[in-house]
């Protein structure tokens, strides 16, 4: 699939591997309009690259989704949407107690946030002659990092979701895409500090080399030898990861 003169939504667009691939995307003569909840990180984007398309958005909120739909819609619609944003929080059920708020708050933006955003524009997605979802999901939908249980299960479930959509759109329109990074190298993942990451630029230009060739399951890097793991020994895998990472 091209992405020359497309339409492009992505959220959480203004920094990390959104960013990154905002920056492929407009390389690639995409028309990008990146969203997310931070204002300032979407201005300092923009302030980098006058064509980019900025728009203040909380993929939490239902009715700021749905006010988004509709602005877009009147300018003509989405070609590709991409659910890019996500949070990860490290939680410990053996000391204290967990705030609920945030876990909720995780799976609200890692899971429940691609679910509002693809029922909002799907409309839009449906009405073009070729058009594409993109979730991104993670290694860890494979094999779960047990210090971020709740990022690992909203992974794990927005994998098998992604799996059902491409599924039942398999004679529309609309292609559904995964990419599903390793450990990449941004402020989300920074207390992950000595493990190997992948650069965001590197997994951006990945992506879009398999978006254009319809790789519709993007694992790069070590994603894909955890992918692998998971099949064939999944205890060995839960073991070697949360080894390696703790």
């Amino acid at each position: 699939m091209e992405l020359s003169n497309k339409r492009v939504l992505i959220t959480g667009g203004g920094s990390g591997i959104g960013l990154a691939i905002v920056e492929q995307l407009l390389e690639n003569g995409a028309d990008v309009t990146a969203c997310g909840r931070d204002k300032a990180k979407l201005e300092e984007a923009q302030s980098s690259h006058p064509k980019l398309q900025i728009e203040v958005c909380d993929v939490t909120d239902d009715s700021q989704i749905a006010q988004l739909a509709k602005k877009i819609a009147s300018e003509g619609g989405v070609d590709i949407l991409i659910n890019n944003a996500g949070v990860l929080e490290n939680i410990d059920y053996t000391t204290g107690t967990q705030s609920m708020n945030l876990q909720e708050r995780e799976i609200n933006i890692d899971f429940v946030g691609p679910i509002r955003m693809t029922h909002h524009f799907m409309p839009m997605l449906k009405s073009k002659s070729e058009s594409a979802i993109v979730n991104v999901s993670s290694g860890l939908a494979f094999v779960a990092l047990a210090s971020a249980p709740v990022y690992s299960a909203t992974k794990a479930a927005l994998h098998s979701w992604t799996q059902s959509l491409r599924y039942q759109l398999s004679g529309s329109p609309v292609k559904v895409f995964e990419l599903m990074p390793p450990l990449v190298d941004t402020e989300m993942v920074s207390q992950f500090e000595g493990q190997k990451m992948m650069p965001p630029n590197r997994l951006a230009k990945v992506f879009v080399k398999g978006f254009k060739s319809n790789k519709y399951e993007m694992t790069p890097g070590q994603a894909s030898l955890v992918k692998m793991m998971s099949r064939f020994a999944p205890k060995f895998a839960f073991k070697i990861l949360n080894k390696q990472m703790s």
